[in-house]
């Protein structure tokens, strides 16, 4: 039997490990405005933002099917292995959105030739990008 992979009925899941499930719930509901899908256990979240999921969970030991992974939030906000990037038509209206819902962003809105973005961070120290794209020359 041949399997295809990837297909169209597959979906991809982004999963961020916060400290505080509740707190982070609410911040991805009222400043993103993500919908909440469902919640397991009371240690995960599934939210739908855009075409994304995202997976929230609280930090563990490592399990079964992971034995040397430990999850947990980040340590360190200023040091970052990956991001979320959110596409905008207009960066600086989104950014006036977004921060009138609670978003604390680390400078305004920043225009290169390219693009022009804003980066924000969840409670949990989670980088986020608005950017919104100029065409090319």
């Amino acid at each position: 039997m041949t399997v295809e992979f990837p297909t169209t009925d597959m979906t991809l899941t982004r999963l961020l490990v916060v400290s505080d499930l509740e707190r982070a719930k609410r911040w991805y509901h009222d400043v993103l405005g993500a919908e909440v899908q469902g919640e397991y256990g009371g240690t995960s979240c599934v939210l739908r933002f855009l075409d994304v999921w995202i997976l929230l969970v609280t930090g563990g030991p490592p399990t079964m099917d992971k034995p040397t992974v430990t999850f947990a939030s980040p340590d360190d906000p200023d040091r970052v292995a990956a991001e979320l990037i959110i596409g905008v038509p207009d960066c600086r209206g989104a950014h006036a959105v977004l921060e009138g819902r609670g978003a604390r962003f680390l400078a305004p809105p920043v225009e290169y030739p390219w693009e022009v973005r804003a980066f924000f961070r969840d409670p949990d120290g989670h980088l986020f990008e608005i950017s919104e794209r100029r065409p090319s020359p």
